[in-house]
């Protein structure tokens, strides 16, 4: 059956959720018309290739086209008005992009196998259940006509007191309970110490930029729902006692009985809560949302908690208090880590009108303060020491009061934003080795990784804050560069000082140092040629020649630097001698300084360099593989300038333009645009034989006079 049939006849609990996945950036009356040809394209991949997205948008036109003839065949105005209006919106956002088409459909379809998916699994829980009544918890409260049916038996019991069988019927009723406790029990480990278990893990996933986490509004219903059935068998056991004062006797089996049941099922309200309290959103500086669990001192930083039993009852009436590193004075004062205190309001009140979706939850917006180190001589350096943010409040609820409390994962505390790089590569280690909420002592020991676990974190560091993460040939590439040379690098250990503290072999820096530098260049500088796959970025020098070499002349790519500490990106190109042999050609990286005058695309496409005939030529032709370089980067570079000041000009406005001139064998290579060039052999003639002939590098300074 064809996957939006089987949308139609989920419940309308499921519809609901349907509903919502689709907006006018993908309306569903296109899904509907169209159904069955959308199902049958391949949008994931028309989602990351811009040529067959064209295609397949163009294809999805041609669609429309067809069905607005039936609908004018059948004289329908409505569907065709809609149909027009649809596809003019459609032309009109998506035409020059249609690899963004692709993504929002391919993601629709993800979330409606999702949801079809979780439908289903609903069905075969509430199968497996159905004796027992419990899976009916999981599913909005459907366990509540057992209990109406066990109160008509109480109310049966009353009337049978003075009865012989009034013995009988009683035991009958307290094993029912005793079973559906069991049975409760059962569903409420499987949602606290699974479902909420998976969900805190993949929390920790998305920290580290990671795929996103979903959200809990679902286990949100669950927990509540459960909630809500204990207290209601909490009442049918209290009507047990109110029996018992009116009559009993020798051997009454609700003396003997009652109170255990009732234990049982404060212990399991009580448990719930404490697990449903849980911290939402993690700490995170509002400047530095990409880098969670980082935070400053005397910067302010947000994170939100939330509670999973939504009852109307409890809003505004939660005082959460927040504190750092509660339960770690001891261990603080053997390690010798710093101290720290919560500065401002520490206080909030939980309630439902802050959060856009309703949930019971407290947002809290604070600053860390410095107190001092300790006397005891530290034994982690500052960026791997560890400290929890503990939020603790008091339920009282039906005669009950619950101690709650719940803890961030753990964070780093910097006092220099010069110390974020390494901050975060604790973060990093932490979260992608452990699921452990509160080790604190992590670092004192940490263990080692596999190359497995690295690369697709390392791939996560790109993809959470661009459109691509990393191939698997740049992954062998840095595996390369972190191991040395390997046929198979699956399962090679990895140590955390290899990782951030050890310089690289022939470096003075270590290689999370200059990743992370690259990665700070991808976002700053480079970021759109990034996202359209035209920088390979990193590749060895034997792989570079390999595919290089039987390309035509002029052919060039984009790489990152290897020997740049600060992050730096060059280009290799294709060239001829002489004699016709093919030679390799590279420039000095560019490094964020140059890139903040300049950006890249600019010196790309007016890059040249000067023959032996003072003849000005570019040696970038085509970006690897083929693409013209026009085509590529035309539409990232800047108009063009307004022209110079005639020479002879105010001396007060003359400006200064770094020119770098490299000479690689008789070629003269210029590292700023032709106009500047151009200046440079107007204004200093006798240069150029001079030039032609140099075998050194050297730099000119190019003023207007």
């Amino acid at each position: 059956m064809a996957q939006w049939n089987q949308l139609q006849q989920l419940e309308t609990r499921y519809l609901e959720q349907l509903y919502h996945l689709y907006s006018d950036s993908f309306p569903m009356e296109l899904r509907q018309f169209l159904a069955p040809w959308i199902e049958s394209q391949d949008w994931a991949y028309a989602a990351n290739k811009e040529s067959h997205a064209t295609l397949v948008f163009h294809n999805l036109l041609g669609e429309i086209d067809q069905q607005y003839s039936r609908f004018l065949q059948e004289n329908n105005v409505l569907y065709q008005h809609n149909l027009r209006r649809i596809k003019q919106h459609l032309q009109s956002k998506y035409l020059e992009k249609p690899m963004d088409i692709a993504r929002i459909v391919a993601r629709c379809l993800w979330e409606e196998q999702r949801l079809l998916q979780t439908a289903t699994t609903a069905v075969q829980v509430e199968k497996s259940y159905t004796n027992l009544a419990v899976a009916s918890i999981l599913h909005q409260r459907a366990s509540v006509h057992e209990f109406w049916d066990m109160e008509q038996k109480m109310k049966m019991l009353e009337n049978l007191q003075d009865d012989f069988d009034f013995n009988y019927k009683t035991l009958k009723s307290q094993g029912e309970m005793g079973g559906l406790l069991t049975a409760m029990d059962y569903v409420q480990k499987n949602l606290t110490d699974e479902e909420l278990a998976d969900w805190k893990r993949r929390q920790q996933i998305a920290c580290i930029g990671g795929p996103p986490n979903i959200c809990l509004d679902r286990l949100e219903t669950w927990i509540t729902s459960l909630a809500e059935s204990q207290l209601q068998i909490r009442q049918q056991i209290k009507k047990l006692e109110e029996l018992q004062q009116k009559v009993s006797y020798k051997g009454d089996p609700i003396i003997q009985h009652r109170p255990a049941l009732e234990e049982k099922i404060v212990d399991l309200f009580r448990n719930l809560m404490k697990s449903a309290f849980v911290v939402e959103r993690q700490p995170c500086m509002p400047m530095h949302p990409d880098r969670p669990l980082v935070i400053k001192t005397g910067v302010q930083f947000t994170n939100k908690v939330r509670l999973l039993v939504k009852f109307p009852e409890l809003n505004y009436q939660l005082k959460i208090k927040v504190c750092i590193d509660k339960e770690s004075g001891d261990v603080a004062a053997i390690r010798g880590s710093r101290k720290f205190n919560i500065l401002g309001t520490n206080t909030k009140v939980m309630n439902m009108e802050e959060s856009n979706n309703g949930s019971l939850s407290a947002e809290f917006k604070h600053l860390v303060s410095y107190e001092g180190s300790l006397t005891v001589e530290a034994s982690l350096i500052v960026t791997e020491e560890l400290h929890l943010i503990t939020f603790e409040t008091e339920v009282y609820h039906q005669g009950l009061k619950i101690d709650l409390e719940t803890h961030s994962l753990p964070v780093v505390v910097i006092s220099n934003i010069c110390q974020m790089p390494n901050a975060w590569a604790s973060i990093l280690w932490y979260n992608m080795l452990t699921n452990h909420p509160k080790n604190v002592n992590f670092f004192t020991k940490p263990p080692v990784g596999t190359w497995d676990q690295v690369a697709e974190v390392l791939s996560w560091q790109f993809s959470s804050t661009t459109k691509r993460g990393l191939t698997i040939e740049q992954l062998t590439t840095l595996a390369e560069k972190l191991l040395g040379p390997c046929v198979n690098y699956s399962g090679c250990q990895i140590t955390w000082a290899k990782f951030c503290k050890e310089n690289m072999a022939g470096k003075g820096f270590s290689f999370w140092v200059w990743l992370d530098n690259i990665i700070d260049l991808v976002k700053k500088y480079i970021l759109a040629l990034w996202n359209e796959g035209y920088i390979m970025g990193f590749i060895s020098k034997e792989r570079e020649r390999a595919i290089l070499s039987p390309k035509p002349p002029g052919t060039f790519l984009l790489r990152f630097s290897e020997s740049s500490k600060e992050g730096g990106i060059t280009f290799t190109w294709v060239e001829k001698d002489i004699s016709g042999k093919t030679q390799m050609q590279s420039v000095e990286p560019y490094t964020k300084q140059q890139l903040n005058s300049m950006s890249f695309a600019d010196i790309i496409m007016g890059y040249k360099i000067m023959d032996a005939t003072n003849i000005l030529v570019s040696p970038l032709v085509y970006l690897y593989p083929d693409i013209p370089k026009d085509e590529a980067f035309g539409k990232y570079c800047r108009p063009e300038a307004a022209p110079e000041p005639e020479m002879g000009g105010d001396s007060t406005s003359s400006k200064s333009l770094p020119c770098s001139l490299s000479i690689l064998e008789d070629k003269v290579h210029l590292r700023y645009p032709v106009s500047i060039c151009h200046s440079l052999i107007f204004l200093v003639p006798h240069l150029q034989e001079d030039l032609v002939t140099s075998t050194y590098c050297m730099s000119v300074l190019i003023t207007s006079c």
